[in-house]
């Protein structure tokens, strides 16, 4: 896919700038407008580009709170502006919501679901009675058969999100919110036919941390490594082994892609790298001086392993790691990862499925080109729309703009 890369953007391609920003901050949540300012004083992002809204300080809203409160807000704003000097990315400031609670099901939807349910206790009920093998074999398989049409059907009825991810599509008329919407700009999507016109996509960022002095923190930080570049070492940590030219897919395809990503960072001797390969994560005190880390897998337990350089960005592949970023006690990545120093990092707030993950060779290969910022980089790589990403980091920063 990455042979597009050359052709989707000419070499004179001009970076996110902070003109084409929308902040977006939450009038009834304590501090948010401050830290959108203070933002904006050090990006120098225009005062007419501050969108004030009133919704919920938590970190979940409703679909009605969303649609009304935070969506019909930034499409209103945006339509102030002529095409030509429209934003290009909406900036979610700490106060905002993080999560968009699913649809209740209808009543014939739940009573669906509960036959299904149904079926599925009596055909185990059977089986423990059971012990000719061809009966065995005949109600497994039709309990496989009814846990596979719950899986549809509950799939279907996926119309939870992250605010983030839903407001990409804030221009668009009308999708499915059920499951996700194929991203436009994913460079991996560039010979498919598009259901979503690339007009209907925007950019989105948040500004988000379990503290406010976090969040300026990483706003200070990105500032100084654009400025004096980002410097440290590179860690990636596969799981599996190197299925060199044999195809992938699934687990396989990311794994590899975690590989490709280091390889192109060694190639161009961008900084030192470090790959774990053996199945192991990477352990407390293995990670001295991290910039860039991307790795898997430690479902909501976070290992103490890096000292984080000032910028460092840090991406890890699992489920729900940006389920809270409040919870105290919580071990889930993007929030440990944000407290013990990181500047930029992604993850989802529910469970995405593996190829719903932003691919690591296109993000971190557009992003060491130095030409595009972070949240454009995001924007190549991330498969799908209406979903359950989240990208947390300053939107304008480019560590590599030296290169």
């Amino acid at each position: 896919m990455l042979f597009v890369w050359p052709f989707f953007f000419p070499s004179t391609c001009p970076a996110l700038e902070a003109g084409e920003l929308l902040v977006v901050a939450n009038r009834n949540a304590q501090g948010s407008i401050g830290l959108a300012r203070y933002y904006m004083d050090k990006r120098g992002v225009p005062e007419e580009n501050l969108l004030k809204i009133f919704v919920t300080d938590e970190e979940t809203c409703s679909r009605a709170d969303y649609d009304q409160l935070i969506a019909r807000r930034v499409r209103e704003k945006l339509a102030e502006y002529s095409l030509a000097k429209r934003p290009r990315c909406v900036v979610i400031v700490k106060g905002v919501p993080l999560r968009i609670r699913a649809l209740p099901l209808k009543k014939a939807e739940q009573a669906q679901i509960d036959g299904l349910n149904g079926e599925r206790k009596d055909l185990k009920s059977q089986l423990v009675g059971l012990s000719d093998p061809s009966e065995k074999k005949q109600v497994s398989d039709a309990l496989s058969a009814v846990e596979k049409k719950i899986r549809s059907f509950e799939s279907l009825q996926n119309t939870g999100a992250s605010v983030d991810s839903e407001l990409m599509l804030v221009q668009a008329e009308q999708y499915p919110l059920a499951m996700w919407v194929p991203n436009p700009f994913f460079l991996g999507f560039q010979n498919e036919k598009r259901t979503t016109a690339k007009e209907d996509a925007i950019m989105v960022s948040r500004l988000d941390a379990p503290t406010a002095q976090i969040v300026q923190r990483m706003i200070d930080d990105a500032v100084a490594a654009e400025q004096n570049g980002l410097a440290g070492t590179a860690y990636f940590d596969a799981r599996y082994a190197d299925p060199g030219d044999k195809p992938v897919s699934g687990y396989g395809l990311y794994d590899k892609s975690i590989r490709l990503a280091a390889e192109r960072i060694r190639e161009k001797e961008i900084m030192p790298v470090v790959l774990e390969g053996t199945g192991k994560l990477f352990q407390p005190g293995e990670c001295p001086r991290a910039a860039l880390y991307c790795g898997w897998y430690s479902l909501a337990r976070y290992v103490d392993a890096f000292e984080w350089m000032p910028g460092a960005i840090g991406y890890h592949i699992a489920s729900s790691e940006c389920r809270t970023l409040r919870q105290g006690d919580s071990q889930v990545w993007c929030k440990r990862m944000l407290e013990e120093g990181v500047a930029v990092t992604i993850g989802p707030v529910d469970e995405p499925y593996v190829q719903a993950f932003p691919l690591p060779e296109v993000f971190f290969r557009v992003l060491t080109e130095g030409m595009l910022t972070v949240a454009e980089s995001y924007l190549l790589s991330v498969p799908y729309l209406s979903w359950k990403m989240v990208l947390l980091g300053d939107p304008l920063y480019r560590p590599f703009k030296g290169r």
